[in-house]
């Protein structure tokens, strides 16, 4: 059976500036990302179905495959119900259609009337809306830990200065460096990855991720529902908050209810506002909409897209979205929307990035972890540039 994983137009829309440089399914929520949640569910590599200029080389058979959609999380009544649909048969909740079972080999964006309806009853984890991210990643830290964690033993964590509550919620990779350190695992599991260094002094607070090789600096304070994916490194307060991977967050400030895409950096005492001081709901800016619409949400923070730096001290407004590979810096709050290849701040003016300048950048960062920019990734920067100039 083919696999495939498909973007919804409307849902990769109110998903970036995350989906300007991935498929849907490659978004970070809880340990793992959406596409690696399915491959663990069917033990195989899947593919994604997306935009043309982020359309994976994959040749496929007539044989029967499964379109899944690639914002939808699974669990086993959401699996059982896809293994079970017939040929040219979808599965739908509400106005979202779920998976597709078909011997057609479909393009984006999916046509779904073309194939006949059975309706999904059931809980559903469905990341549709920025906020979404890190509003669910705790449940899905929970989720993924069962998974990762299922007939394995964790590392011993031998450090006699360790205090840890809850053991048993708790899982250490081989090679983590861990010492000094409060561990509280009552309310939630804590994941610490392949090599992973806590430093000491640290406070860590289930539910918790911190994916291979990632640094949870000295004296930091890790509040529940917060991830880091691998390679990361973060300091200072961090709650509710997604790191996707490579990025780093490496001195004190408040970072929460927020999401960072890969290869950012936020400077020395970057702080960020997740709730207002009138407390009424969040809007945010919609991609979908070129707007600021309502969130719904008392909590939420700073949305940064990937390749993104902050100097030292920048302030972000609650609920803002920052585009990709954006040079932002600056006494006072940023604006609420900061485009991609934008560089400038609060108290100058925002001017646009040269692409050749960005590439050169993104290319030193990457280079201090002995990677570059493929060609391949270079052209979908290009493509995000040009996109912001039309």
């Amino acid at each position: 059976m083919n696999y495939i994983l498909f973007d919804d137009s409307q849902i990769r829309n109110q998903l970036k500036p995350f989906t300007f440089i991935r498929p849907v399914a490659d978004i970070r929520c809880g340990t793992l990302t959406i596409r690696e949640k399915w491959e663990y569910q069917f033990s195989s590599k899947i593919s994604c179905l997306t935009e043309n200029y982020l359309a994976e080389k994959n040749t496929f058979d007539d044989s029967v495959k499964i379109y899944i959609n690639g914002a939808v999380c699974p669990n086993k009544t959401i699996i059982e119900a896809i293994l079970q649909l017939n040929e040219d048969e979808s599965l739908v909740a509400g106005n979202d259609t779920l998976a597709i079972k078909t011997s057609k080999t479909l393009s984006f964006p999916i046509d779904y009337d073309a194939f006949n309806q059975q309706h999904f009853i059931g809980e559903i984890t469905i990341i549709k809306q920025l906020p979404d991210i890190f509003l669910k990643n705790g449940e899905q830290i929970k989720a993924d830990f069962q998974v990762i964690t299922k007939d394995r033993k964790s590392q011993e964590i031998n450090d006699p200065f360790t205090r840890i509550y809850a053991p048993e919620n708790i899982f250490v990779e081989e090679g983590a460096s861990i010492k000094a350190v409060i561990f509280n695992a009552e309310n939630g599991p804590i994941y610490i990855g392949k090599n992973a260094v806590i430093q000491e002094g640290s406070l860590v607070i289930g539910p918790f991720s911190a994916g291979e090789g990632c640094i949870v600096a000295w004296g930091s304070k890790m509040r529940p529902n917060t991830t880091l994916g691998p390679f990361c490194r973060a300091g200072g307060e961090v709650g509710s908050s997604v790191f996707f991977g490579y990025s780093n967050k490496a001195h004190d400030g408040f970072l929460g209810g927020s999401v960072i895409g890969e290869w950012c950096n936020l400077g020395a005492n970057c702080n960020n506002s997740n709730l207002k001081n009138d407390y009424t709901e969040v809007k945010l800016y919609n991609y979908a909409t070129n707007q600021l619409e309502k969130t719904g949400e008392l909590f939420c923070g700073l949305f940064m897209g990937d390749y993104t730096k902050a100097g030292i001290s920048t302030m972000f407004n609650t609920g803002t979205v920052v585009g990709v590979s954006a040079n932002v810096y600056g006494a006072g709050f940023q604006d609420k929307h900061i485009p991609s290849f934008t560089w400038g701040g609060a108290d100058t003016e925002y001017v646009n990035y040269r692409f050749d300048k960005a590439i050169q950048v993104i290319n030193a960062t990457m280079q201090r972890r002995d990677k570059q920019l493929t060609e391949a990734e270079i052209a979908v920067l290009k493509h995000v540039h040009d996109l912001k100039q039309q």
